[in-house]
C-alpha cells in the first residue's frame, strides 16, 4: 500500500515518519501549509516546495532519485544547511526502506541522449566509458574554475594544517604524490586520467620529470594542452585523449605512474585488466600510486542512485580490500596505504562553498539544472565521507625487479622539509 494511503493527512504522515528523527530541526513549507520537525525550535534548514502536489509526489515515491530530481528540477529548494538536509534525506530513505521490507521501486528513468548511447554499448566498453566521461567532465572550464581554483585539481586535497586554503591544500596533494613516487628529473611519468593537467604540470615544473597524461575528456585535454603551452613546457609535457587500454600498443614504458580520481570509472569487473595493464606499462622497480574512492565493505553497493543517474554514469566503488587483492594478483607489491577520508570532507565543503558563492558567474556557463546536480552531489558526498560510508585511499604499488633495489624504510621524507623538492634518490 502506498505511503500516502497509509496516512491520510500530511501532518500525520510526517509526524509518524520523523517520530525517531534526532537530527537538526527543520521546516517543510509549501503553498498555504507548513510543518515543523521540532515545534518552537529555530530551523537549521527549510525545504521549500513550489507546490503541494510536488510534496505529495515525494510521499508516494520517496526514493533517492526522486528526491534528487525534485531538487535539480527546482521543485524544492534547500535554504540553510545543505549537509543537514542531506542527512535528513538519508534518514527518510532508511525509514522507508525498513517499512516496506525492501527498497522502494525506483521511478522509471528519463532516457537522455547520453543515457541512450550508454545503454547501446557494453558496460565499460571503451565507447561507453568515453560517453560516460564526456557526460560528467565535458563542461566548459569556466564552470569548474570558480570552485576548483587555479590548480583545477578535481580530487581530494591534502590539508597539512586545518586552516590551509584550497589552493594550498591542492598543491600539498600534488607534492605528496610526487614525493611518494620518489619522482626525479630522469624519470618518465604517466598520469592515467590526468584531468585538467595539474599533476603532469607539477611533475615537470617542480621535479623535472618527462610527463605524459591521458584522459577521455576532450575538454580536459584541450584545457590541459593550453596550460602546458602557456607554461612553455611542451618539450617535456604532453596530454592526449586516449583510453588506458590502448596504452600497451604504444612503445613507451614508465619509471613512475599515477592514477588520481580515475579509478572510480574503471568498474569492478575491469580491475584485473586495469592493474595488469598498469604493471605492463611500468618498468621493473617502478612505482605506481593509485588514488581512488573506496566503498566501505560494510556498505552494500547502490544501484539506480542519484549519483548513478545524474552524476557518474557507470561509476563503481569497490572496497579497499578488493583493490589490494587485484593489485597483488597482477604482480604488484603494496608499499603503502593512506586513507585521506577527512581531507575529502574538507575538500568537498570548500567546493560546495565555492559553488554557492560563485553561483551567478557559474550559471552564465551552465544551466541551473547542472548547477543543482553538482551542488547536491558534492554536499551528499561530503556527508557520506564524514559518515564513513566511503573513503579515499592512496595505495603505493611497486613492480618488483630482479636486481636488488632498496626503498625507503620510513615515510619521514614524505612529510618533512616540505619546501625542498630536490631530495636525493634512495640508494
Amino acid at each position: 500500500m502506498a505511503l500516502v494511503e497509509i496516512y491520510s493527512q500530511r501532518t500525520d504522515f510526517l509526524n509518524a515518519l520523523f517520530r525517531d528523527y534526532h537530527g537538526a530541526p527543520f521546516w517543510i513549507q509549501a503553498p498555504n501549509w507548513h510543518w515543523e520537525s521540532s515545534p518552537n525550535s529555530v530551523p537549521v534548514f527549510v525545504l521549500r516546495f513550489r507546490t503541494t502536489e510536488g510534496l505529495e509526489s515525494l510521499f508516494r515515491n520517496p526514493t533517492q532519485v526522486a528526491l534528487g530530481k525534485a531538487f535539480i528540477k527546482g521543485d524544492v529548494d534547500i535554504e540553510g544547511d545543505i549537509y543537514c538536509a542531506v542527512s535528513m534525506a538519508d534518514y527518510v530513505l532508511a525509514r522507508v526502506s525498513s517499512r516496506s521490507g525492501s527498497p522502494r521501486r525506483i521511478a522509471q528513468r528519463a532516457i537522455t541522449s547520453v543515457a541512450a548511447r550508454l545503454l547501446r554499448c557494453r558496460l565499460h566498453s571503451q565507447q561507453r566509458d568515453r560517453a560516460a566521461i564526456a557526460y560528467h567532465y565535458d563542461h566548459p572550464p569556466q564552470f569548474f574554475r570558480p570552485w576548483l581554483g587555479p590548480t583545477m585539481a578535481y580530487s581530494c586535497a591534502y590539508f597539512r594544517e586545518v586552516a590551509d586554503d584550497l589552493d594550498t591544500a591542492q598543491e600539498n596533494k600534488l607534492d605528496l604524490i610526487c614525493r611518494k613516487l620518489d619522482l626525479r628529473a630522469e624519470d618518465s611519468f604517466l598520469d592515467i586520467g590526468c584531468g585538467w593537467g595539474s599533476l603532469v604540470l607539477h611533475a615537470v615544473s617542480r621535479y623535472g620529470a618527462t610527463s605524459r597524461g591521458i584522459t577521455l575528456s576532450t575538454e580536459q585535454a584541450r584545457f590541459a594542452a593550453h596550460r602546458i603551452s602557456s607554461a612553455n613546457l611542451t618539450r617535456n609535457c604532453f596530454v592526449e585523449v586516449r583510453d588506458y587500454r590502448a596504452l600497451p600498443d604504444l612503445p613507451y614504458r614508465y619509471d613512475r605512474m599515477a592514477s588520481v580520481g580515475m579509478f572510480e570509472h574503471v568498474g569492478s569487473r575491469s580491475l584485473p585488466a586495469y592493474f595488469a595493464i598498469a604493471w605492463q606499462l611500468l618498468k621493473p622497480g617502478g612505482l605506481f600510486l593509485n588514488h581512488g574512492i573506496a566503498r566501505s565493505a560494510l556498505v552494500p553497493p547502490r544501484r539506480d542512485s542519484f549519483i548513478d543517474k545524474y552524476v557518474f554514469p557507470d561509476g563503481d566503488l569497490v572496497p579497499l580490500c578488493e583493490t589490494i587483492q587485484h593489485a597483488e594478483q597482477a604482480g604488484f607489491e603494496v608499499r603503502d596505504v593512506e586513507n585521506l577520508r577527512e581531507h575529502y570532507v574538507q575538500t568537498l565543503r570548500l567546493w560546495v562553498d565555492g559553488l554557492q558563492k560563485n553561483a551567478t558567474s557559474i550559471l552564465a556557463d551552465v544551466s541551473e539544472e547542472v548547477y543543482r546536480i553538482w551542488l547536491l552531489y558534492m554536499a551528499g558526498s561530503a556527508v557520506a565521507f564524514e559518515r564513513g560510508d566511503i573513503s579515499v585511499n592512496q595505495v603505493l604499488l611497486r613492480r618488483p625487479a630482479r636486481e636488488s633495489v632498496s626503498v625507503p624504510r620510513t615515510r619521514e621524507h614524505w612529510y618533512t622539509n616540505w619546501s625542498a623538492t630536490e631530495l636525493p634518490r634512495s640508494a
